[in-house]
């Protein structure tokens, strides 16, 4: 059985440390503050212009003008500040932001990210995610193991534009956790249900398994 979306967040929410600064990309990403672990202070950061983001609103909380980078609405924690795009971005390309967790449409073997544009397709732009990948510390990406045709989106070459070069540490999939190594994907656990055998054949890029791989126990 493959992972749905907030199974994904799930799971990425684990490798959350307290006092972290998290931004959290479009999509996928956004699910992983419903998940932050009990016990943990992070403070999550949105590039349009708010630091100590919430969970998203109920029917009874949700105010239009508090939204995230993605248009959605969201709450803010106690002690939230709010600032314009330009101090977000000071603050992303100062290092100051601890875990980014993006979204993806490829990510290659060597840690290369295709996150921002489908050839042919109206884009708005490549937004945050370029200033995100040249200075987070650690990337984080969220994603389907493949695309709608079935064809795998963990490459050994990205072949769409690229987001950003050797970047991305470790990868959270509908199939598997994997890190991202100088030698290729090295598979950490698998999805409940799902083989390895399922993984290999989803998978282009070289795949590195070692040992007995544990499903992610939810």
């Amino acid at each position: 059985m493959a992972l749905d979306k907030n199974q994904i967040a799930q799971v990425i929410a684990r490798e959350l440390k307290d006092g972290y600064y998290v931004n959290l990309g479009i999509g996928i990403p956004t699910l992983v503050a419903n998940y932050v672990p009990e016990g943990i202070h992070v403070i999550l950061h949105s590039e349009n212009g708010l630091l100590g983001m919430g969970q998203f609103p109920t029917e009874e909380t949700v105010d239009a003008d508090l939204i995230n980078a993605g248009k959605q609405t969201v709450t803010y924690m106690p002690g939230a500040s709010f600032f314009d795009s330009a101090t977000s971005f000071a603050m992303i390309r100062g290092g100051h932001v601890d875990i980014t967790v993006l979204g993806a449409f490829e990510v290659s073997e060597k840690g290369d990210i295709a996150s921002w544009k489908v050839p042919g397709k109206l884009i708005k732009g490549m937004g945050g995610a370029m200033d995100l990948v040249a200075s987070a510390k650690n990337i984080i990406v969220a994603m389907q193991h493949t695309n709608k045709e079935g064809q795998s989106k963990l490459l050994k070459e990205c072949t769409l534009p690229l987001t950003g070069v050797n970047c991305v540490k470790k990868i959270v999939s509908d199939l598997a956790v994997m890190e991202v190594t100088d030698k290729g994907f090295k598979l950490l656990e698998r999805a409940p249900g799902v083989s390895i055998e399922d993984i290999k054949a989803a998978t282009e890029g070289t795949l590195i398994i070692e040992g007995d791989i544990p499903e992610i126990i939810l």
